[in-house]
């Protein structure tokens, strides 16, 4: 008995692969092995080598449900997790009765494998074996639920368990914050307290997902001391993130830097908290600082930092991160080479994140969706389609690979197409389409000037409309001046996304365009009152590997009074050449000629003249504006492209506008 103990003490010692072998070729030597075989399989999981494991079992012919258990563990978080459940069905037929510690990894296989039919098949055995109040497993079914992203599952599973432990709560908070429902998973949190449940680190961080306000914050900070949590480097990483969404990236960066010991996951959590805040340049710059302490980036940081150089929409800077990776040795790094296709694809430059896409030696659904979707945003509907169509030739494509099809097709004007690929969806291949999916086509329609139509069609729609789909609604109203069709989609939208400000910006300017004033005014009134604010507009633009940011009637630029007398005679040329001041889009009382100055000062304007005084004659004009292109501006940039034989592309919050000759790849659709 000492030996065997001294044998598995050695066993669970063993930190490599090869220091297992070795052990274990010396306890075949002894009489000792079959006893041993339960510790050898787990340790070899362990160290990751599930073929030694599954070679190991095999030849051990046992009906030990422990073993059966421990190699169903090693397979359920793998690539090949479908083995866990061949190995429990081969289980089951030999007779062997599954445990309560079967279940949680069988569980866990399925949720990885995003098969709901298997999950709700395991969860039938669940019940049939009686394991469906075991707390272990019911929180390995609201985990799978929640990987299904069935919220409503796993809140099910919650409210029948007869008893919870701290880990029950902490993944039915974490599953709301998982799906964006922020405000009720903090009121469990505080459930769970009221209970007398003592919070671990688990349920302290996924409560902070759910905080996006600073008293919230501050109130939380108190339960982490008193919980004597403050010192873990964990729970001050994701303060700097919560402190992020509540606007105070001044004391998300004191937690980082009353950090004395940064390791790689404080400064990638101080990155991604820059991101959070829209300030990616000191993202840019801390990612810097990062590499000059040594510090070595993982995939997690770069995607940060993929993520704060896609928001500058800056050529210059996507090839540098570019290299970054490259440098970093991230070869067939799926999610990195998607990533990197995106950030191509906002920069405005289809020709790079082609060939990446290209270059890629294999390509999942994300991969297709991103370089489907980056055609659409420019305009390429014929190319998103063909695309497609290779897509399907090689994938079954899933709801996310047809939200970016429809949307192409809806950018494109493509309708017949899109409707073909919205037949297709349940037709051909067995995806039931969502609300993202609805209101793609209500876009299509709406975009084309089938007002009447789309709202038929919202009508008709087998599952209640969310904002997206009477959003989608109340801006193609927009484009053709609907009021009475723009007031149904906005009372809507008004109880549905209340403290969205676009939605009533837009309203106000389809009754500004209408000439009804005081409707227009009431709407601002309304906003106000609700203490819904309007999101600032500004426009960046890169010039010498320098980020410029401009906003309306900005003077703070050095430049400044160069720009706005060069800005004058450009105004002047391009008003000779036809263009006509759309006054709509100043929603002031005030007088004509002073609309039409306010007009001249806004932030694309003002970005694009400043280009053109300091970069090369013949090179392109590439600008980045954070809301929705008016559409004077966008009128006056195809006149600019004319009468200065430049080409200017512009990234707004929809889509991206390639201007030459006078005139736009969006053909004025969008």
């Amino acid at each position: 008995m000492g030996m065997k103990a001294n044998c598995i003490a050695l066993i669970k010692q063993c930190v490599t692969l090869e220091a297992l072998k070795s052990l274990h070729a010396s306890i075949l030597k002894s009489h000792l092995h079959p006893h041993l075989c339960t510790n050898l399989i787990a340790q070899y999981a362990s160290l990751g080598s599930i073929s030694h494991a599954y070679a190991l079992f095999s030849t051990s012919h046992s009906s030990n449900v422990f073993l059966w258990n421990h190699i169903i563990r090693a397979f359920s978080n793998t690539p090949h997790s479908r083995n866990s459940l061949r190995l429990y069905s081969r289980m089951l037929q030999l007779g062997i009765q599954a445990t309560n510690f079967t279940f949680p990894f069988l569980l866990k296989a399925c949720g990885c494998l995003a098969d709901f039919e298997l999950g709700a098949r395991a969860h039938a055995h669940v019940v049939v074996f009686g394991y469906e109040s075991d707390v272990f497993v019911a929180n390995s079914l609201m985990a799978m639920y929640g990987r299904f992203g069935c919220f409503d599952f796993s809140r099910q599973v919650f409210e029948r368990m007869p008893e919870r432990n701290v880990v029950s709560w902490s993944s039915m908070v974490g599953a709301y914050a998982h799906n964006g429902r922020y405000e009720e998973g903090l009121l469990l949190f505080w459930r769970m307290l009221n209970e007398g449940i003592v919070p671990n680190r688990g349920s302290i961080l996924n409560a902070m997902a759910c905080i996006h306000r600073e008293h919230e914050a501050d109130d939380f900070c108190r339960v982490v001391i008193d919980n004597g949590l403050d010192s873990d480097q964990s729970v001050q990483n994701a303060a700097m993130g919560m402190y992020a969404r509540c606007g105070r990236i001044d004391v998300a960066r004191r937690f980082f830097d009353g950090i004395l010991d940064k390791d790689l996951v404080a400064w990638t959590s101080m990155i991604e908290a820059y991101v959070q805040a829209d300030l990616p340049i000191n993202a840019l710059e801390l990612f810097k600082q990062m590499k000059m302490q040594g510090i070595v980036p993982d995939s997690v940081t770069l995607l940060s930092l993929i993520h704060a150089v896609s928001n500058l929409a800056s050529f210059q800077l996507s090839r540098f991160v570019h290299g970054v990776i490259t440098r970093s040795f991230f070869k067939n790094h799926i999610a990195l080479d998607t990533a990197v296709i995106d950030l191509y694809v906002k920069c405005g430059n289809l020709e790079y994140a082609r060939k990446c896409f290209d270059r890629m030696s294999a390509r999942n659904l994300i991969s297709w969706s991103t370089m489907i979707s980056g055609y659409g945003m420019h305009g390429h509907g014929r190319e998103a389609l063909c695309l497609f169509d290779q897509m399907k030739a090689s994938i079954k494509p899933d709801h996310i690979a047809f939200v970016s099809v429809l949307s192409a097709c809806s950018h494109g004007g493509l309708i017949a197409e899109g409707w073909e690929c919205f037949k297709a969806m349940n037709r051909d291949f067995g995806v039931t389409p969502r609300t993202e999916h609805y209101a793609c086509m209500v876009d299509l329609l709406g975009r084309a000037g089938r007002l009447s139509e789309a709202q038929a069609f919202i009508e008709r729609m087998p599952i209640t409309p969310d904002a997206g789909v009477w959003g989608a609604l109340l801006g193609a109203c927009r484009i053709h001046s609907n009021l009475e069709i723009a007031e149904t989609a906005a009372r809507h939208l008004f109880n549905l996304d209340a403290e969205n400000p676009g939605r009533y910006i837009l309203l106000s300017n389809i009754y500004a365009s209408s000439g009804k004033r005081k409707e227009a005014d009431d709407i601002r009134a309304l906003m106000k009152s609700r203490g819904v604010r309007k999101t600032v507009g500004h426009t960046i633009i890169e010039i010498k590997n320098k980020v410029h940011t401009f906003v309306a009637g900005d003077t703070s630029n050095p430049q400044a009074d160069l720009i706005y007398s060069e800005l004058r005679k450009l105004m002047d040329r391009i008003q000779e050449a036809g263009y006509v001041p759309d006054l709509s889009f100043v929603l002031h009382d005030t007088e004509e000629e002073t609309k039409e100055k306010m007009l001249y000062a806004h932030s694309e304007k003002l970005a694009i003249v400043f280009g053109l005084m300091n970069s090369a004659p013949e090179s392109e004009i590439r600008i980045r504006k954070n809301l929705r292109v008016c559409g004077d501006c966008h009128n006056a940039t195809k006149f600019i492209s004319e009468v200065t034989k430049r080409e200017i592309i512009m990234r707004d919050a929809h889509r991206f506008h390639h201007f030459k000759a006078g005139s736009c790849s969006c053909g004025d659709y969008w």
